[in-house]
């Protein structure tokens, strides 16, 4: 092998080395989590987005013939649906299936539990929160209008301070189960585009809406707020503003969510008679 071989492979190892050292010492080192997430949760939103718009360019007759703002909405709606299905199965996770927030296995407090993962799925919901605020000012108001800057900025205050204090991440998670509607809810819009209105996917859909949503944001809610009631000796203890968010933020969310429920049954309500009808 030759001298100019040996170097070549010398240098990749050096620089192999320093890579490793470089992610182990900084990018998943506890204090750099909440800013190296973010910054990735950003990137991956940036991927999904190239990713949807080749995808469907090459394999959706519907996506060729959309407008330019139709085509934007279409990819960062495969942005938000890729976000909701993994913070959703990270949320139920933690509330219901992890021993980290378990009354059973710890003895301290339960408000101020966070662990790598944990943290590290809130940083990636940030950023995700972070792009797509991004984007509907961009295109505002065609992308959604002022209830989405108010939902995306409560959940997106809620959630960093959660992240970077250390508090409360189990409310936020039980919270954040509730994008696990979004998926359904961009179904939706995806098959009204593609001028399936008519459609038995999208009754069925609608039902799904109307189960997940009842279930997510409006059950999960008042189970959320019983928790807090069974430990608030241990929410009292948060700091002022983490306690406010405990009961502000779920509290302007729910609110927003009664509305919105109201406006699914009456759509299935219709959709229903409609379908009657024929």
């Amino acid at each position: 092998m030759s001298s100019t071989s040996l170097q070549t492979i010398g240098a990749i190892k050096a620089y192999h080395h320093q890579a490793q050292h470089l992610v182990n010492n900084y990018l998943l080192a506890d204090p750099f989590i909440p800013y190296t997430s973010v910054l990735t949760g950003i990137f991956l939103c940036k991927v999904v987005y190239d990713l949807c718009h080749f995808i469907s360019n090459s394999h959706s007759k519907t996506y060729i013939i959309l407008t330019k703002i139709q085509r934007i909405e279409w990819n960062n709606r495969g942005i938000s649906t890729v976000h909701a299905i993994f913070i959703s199965a990270m949320s139920l996770y933690f509330v219901f299936w992890s021993d980290l927030f378990s009354d059973r296995w710890h003895n301290d407090l339960v408000v101020f539990r966070s662990s790598l993962l944990s943290s590290l799925g809130l940083g990636l919901s940030i950023g995700y929160f972070i792009a797509d605020l991004g984007m509907i000012f961009w295109k505002y108001p065609s992308l959604g209008g002022l209830e989405y800057i108010v939902h995306h900025s409560l959940s997106g205050v809620a959630v960093a301070y959660s992240l970077f204090s250390g508090e409360g991440q189990l409310y936020t998670y039980m919270v954040l189960i509730s994008e696990i509607t979004t998926p359904e809810i961009n179904l939706r819009w995806y098959l009204d585009t593609a001028g399936m209105k008519k459609s038995m996917a999208y009754v069925v859909n609608g039902v799904f809406i109307f189960l997940a949503w009842l279930v997510a944001r409006i059950l999960l809610f008042i189970y959320m707020f019983y928790h807090v009631y069974l430990h608030y000796n241990q929410v009292m203890r948060m700091h002022i503003f983490g306690y406010a968010l405990v009961f502000g933020v779920p509290a302007a969310l729910g609110v927003m969510n009664l509305i919105w429920f109201g406006k699914i049954v009456r759509g299935v309500k219709k959709t229903l008679a409609k379908r009657c009808e024929c």
